[in-house]
């Protein structure tokens, strides 16, 4: 079959480096459009990126000569689907502006998170919200990543929350400075510290995972009712944010039930062997002092979430350690997961 024509929106900057990364020699899909600002617009990707590139493989030969444009739909020449890295103070207009010319967004920007017919997609745990796409007035669709700090936990929580039914949680984030973005936070800010203040983090990490693990009704999603609180810092470590979860249940479980439910986990990416699904989802360390991000975080390719240290809370029921690439299950692999379950559900047909 032939391959789905795509574009990457921020395509010089952090996630738009992991998404030019991640779409080499991809299955489904073969980028032809890369967009980013004014200073850019115009020079081949390799020209641009000679200096910028920040990840540890080469740039893909494939989109060295691919000429930079405006983020700008009209120059697309067949594009189906764009991945966006943009910046959130340029994203929601250039977005919608794709959605409006018959483009699919997948979107790891904040600006329509929680639009009510926009799904906050995670693969694993929310397929069915796919079913609000019908309801946005667009001929293309949006659909966005969670927040990279809460995407880890989601997964951990949703077959949990299945089984057992939440309550409360408590949230307290240790995360990478490359969540920042480049060049991200200031060596003398951060070396030898932390920094227990990440602007609009909490907000994001109290209500994202509530809507991800809603229902859907009458065409919009009604996010979960159960309460959540989070501490979110920023920590000296370069990729993998690290979550400490408490968590309270409806029924609680014990501690061999939680395990069992995490190793039985599989989503609709794993069901359907879709190319970048992790398997497990989850991954269970046994280990005292695992997860860790320089041991674990590139499990199943930066994938899979891998979880450690589940015991007793004195406060709530249980508590446990989620790790997760940040910028990979947490932004472009992720929208690349995402974008392949679309594919396999026949919506570029």
């Amino acid at each position: 079959m032939e391959k789905i024509k795509v574009g990457v929106l921020g395509a010089t900057g952090s996630v738009g480096q992991r998404f030019i990364q991640l779409l080499e020699n991809h299955p489904y899909f073969t980028v032809t459009h890369l967009a980013a600002s004014e200073k850019s617009a115009g020079q081949t990707y390799g020209e641009v990126m000679k200096s910028r590139w920040k990840i540890s493989s080469d740039i893909p030969a494939y989109a060295k000569d691919i000429i930079i444009s405006l983020p700008n739909p009209e120059v697309t020449k067949g594009v189906q689907l764009v991945f966006s890295g943009l910046d959130a103070s340029i994203a929601g207009e250039a977005e919608t502006a794709y959605a409006e010319a018959g483009v699919m967004v997948l979107s790891n920007s904040k600006n329509h998170r929680m639009d009510a017919n926009v799904p906050i997609l995670s693969a694993e745990v929310n397929a069915h919200h796919l079913d609000v796409l019908q309801f946005q007035k667009t001929k293309g669709k949006i659909i966005t990543n969670s927040n990279c700090t809460i995407m880890g936990v989601t997964i951990s929580l949703k077959p949990l929350m299945d089984a057992f039914g939440l309550k409360s949680v408590m949230l307290f984030s240790m995360q990478a400075i490359s969540g920042a973005g480049y060049p991200g936070v200031p060596t003398m800010d951060i070396l030898g510290n932390v920094v227990p203040y990440i602007g609009g983090e909490e907000d994001k990490a109290e209500i994202e995972p509530q809507k991800c693990l809603g229902t859907v009704k009458d065409g919009i999603i009604k996010s979960a009712d159960f309460k959540i609180s989070a501490h979110c810092n920023r920590v000296p470590v370069f990729d993998g944010h690290t979550v400490c979860v408490s968590v309270s249940f409806d029924k609680k479980p014990k501690k061999e039930e939680i395990l069992k439910v995490w190793a039985d986990f599989q989503g609709e990416p794993q069901k359907l062997g879709l190319p970048f699904a992790p398997n497990p989802a989850i991954l269970y360390r046994e280990e005292n002092d695992r997860p860790q991000p320089r041991l674990d975080l590139e499990t199943g390719r930066g994938m899979t979430t891998v979880v450690g240290r589940l015991r007793e809370d004195p406060i709530l029921d249980w508590k446990w350690v989620v790790l997760s690439h940040n910028t990979i299950r947490g932004a472009a692999g992720a929208a690349i997961l995402n974008a392949e379950l679309l594919y396999k559900k026949g919506f570029f047909n």
